[in-house]
């Protein structure tokens, strides 16, 4: 049949608001003995009690649709699990997701409207600007800068609301840069919301994975608040696109019918392996953390002893976010160390301030993160004979 038209004509406009991430087209170029530290994901299983558990709800028949908020065994342990940032956490709080990445795309169309401006952290995940996109209002940065520990501003924070400004993302610990706001962090933030009757949306996925101080919840403030989290860190469940969302109860149930009309219900069987996930044995989480931990003590070492090179102990998540002196964008970096068979990803997909770093994930075995910093280190030594550093660099 003849078509009067292209077909890239009959796309609406709203779908040319969004491509792949950043991420995932550094993830395509990994190949046969590269060494791939693009992707935030555990190389460990869940917990064996949570994998029996899985195969146990299969067994007892949980393989139909369930509740479209989530099933209710599911919605008290997490409750309950809840009650240690808010002691009044009660089941109707929760909504269960597809992961994170639904709940913050539900938190997103529930709450901006056309022109609204929502404030988002720059560096910040590759999410949060295409949601505000999707939603026709306007993403408008702040800062987060290494010499500051990627904490805010909280002048600059006061200086960039406006009449129109809705909501404010907030991520901690955070990728791409490790970062972990301070008690003082979430109760500024948690007043500016108030004073100017903003929602906060509180990214949490990594909240299992802090280092150095302790991780600090957005949950039982007086602002708005919406507070995303996912099983996918915590019990290395990537796969399972397993998350949920706590807010007020008027929240939940406006935001369940837009959820219903996305996916239904979340999935049943996960749900139920994901309760023994949560009421089961820990012991596999703290050792899991102290492994990361491991982890970000070896690959900081090797980077901050190249020439060019600095990286600050991240404070939380399992990201490495290097900043580098060479005249170069991140991406041209990036692309230098895939001759090298290192993949990581460029800071700049990040935001404008991720421009001169680039994120490591360390959520990888010791070896390939030994191996991958030889070859950086390759790189950089090959960079050091043509390459000049910028004139703004120092060491």
């Amino acid at each position: 049949m003849h078509r009067k038209r292209p077909l890239d004509d009959l796309f609406s406009e709203r779908s040319r608001k969004f491509e792949l991430s950043g991420i995932r087209k550094m993830f395509d170029l990994v190949r046969p003995g590269a060494i791939d530290m693009t992707l935030g994901e555990p190389d460990f299983n869940p917990p064996k009690n949570v994998r029996r558990a899985l195969r146990h709800a299969v067994e007892e028949g949980h393989n139909k649709y369930g509740p479209t908020a989530g099933i209710p065994q599911l919605r008290q342990a997490l409750a309950e699990r809840l009650r240690r940032w808010d002691k009044n956490v009660a089941p109707e709080q929760v909504l269960i997701t597809i992961g994170a990445s639904e709940a913050l795309f539900l938190a997103a169309a529930t709450f901006y409207d056309i022109d609204d401006e929502v404030l988002i952290p720059d560096p910040g995940f590759v999410v949060y600007a295409p949601h505000v996109r999707y939603c026709r209002a306007h993403a408008k940065p702040y800062d987060l800068l290494q010499e500051r520990g990627f904490r805010p501003d909280h002048e600059q924070l006061k200086s960039l609301v406006t009449p129109k400004t809705k909501a404010i993302v907030v991520n901690s610990p955070a990728n791409p840069t490790g970062g972990v706001l301070a008690k003082e962090d979430v109760m500024a933030i948690n007043d500016l919301a108030v004073d100017h009757d903003l929602v906060i949306i509180s990214d949490e996925v990594y909240d299992e994975v802090v280092y150095e101080g302790e991780h600090h919840s957005f949950l039982g403030r007086e602002a708005t608040t919406v507070v995303v989290n996912s099983f996918s860190k915590t019990y290395a469940t990537t796969g399972w696109r397993l998350g949920y969302l706590v807010a007020d109860p008027v929240i939940i149930d406006r935001i369940v019918g837009l959820h219903h009309s996305i996916v239904a219900c979340p999935p049943s069987l996960t749900q139920h392996a994901a309760v023994e996930a949560l009421t089961g044995e820990q012991d596999s989480v703290r050792r899991m953390h102290e492994v990361f931990r491991k982890r970000r003590d070896l690959i900081l070492e090797p980077l901050n002893a190249m020439p060019g090179v600095r990286c600050p102990a991240p404070a939380g998540a399992f990201y490495a976010f290097p900043q580098f002196g060479f005249d170069l964008t991140s991406q041209q970096f990036a692309m230098e160390m895939v001759k090298d068979g290192v993949i990581a990803v460029p800071g700049a997909f990040f935001g404008r301030n991720g421009e001169h770093h680039l994120r490591f994930s360390y959520a990888t075995s010791r070896e390939r993160i030994l191996t991958g910093m030889e070859r950086m280190a390759g790189t950089v030594e090959r960079l050091q004979k043509t390459v000049p550093m910028r004139k703004d660099w120092t060491h």
